[in-house]
């Protein structure tokens, strides 16, 4: 998934700026707690109704564009 930021926001008033999945104000590093703790994508979905899938994997596309700009910048 290239296209993530149609997924997610910044909004400095909301979640303290936080990235957040368009249309909730789920913050993307809730998403990916809930993933790391186990989570699978159907409960994630069922304990979240307003998420969809997309949201799910923008999260993940979100966090792995984020590590690789980190590498970038630290090499």
């Amino acid at each position: 998934m290239t296209e993530f930021a149609a997924y997610i926001y910044i909004d400095p008033e909301i979640r303290f700026g936080k990235p957040c999945l368009k249309g909730t104000r789920i913050a993307v590093a809730d998403v990916l707690q809930l993933l790391a703790q186990g989570a699978s994508h159907e409960e994630i979905l069922s304990d979240f109704p307003a998420l969809t899938e997309q949201h799910i994997l923008a999260s993940l596309a979100f966090a792995a564009n984020r590590e690789t700009m980190i590498k970038m910048i630290a090499a």
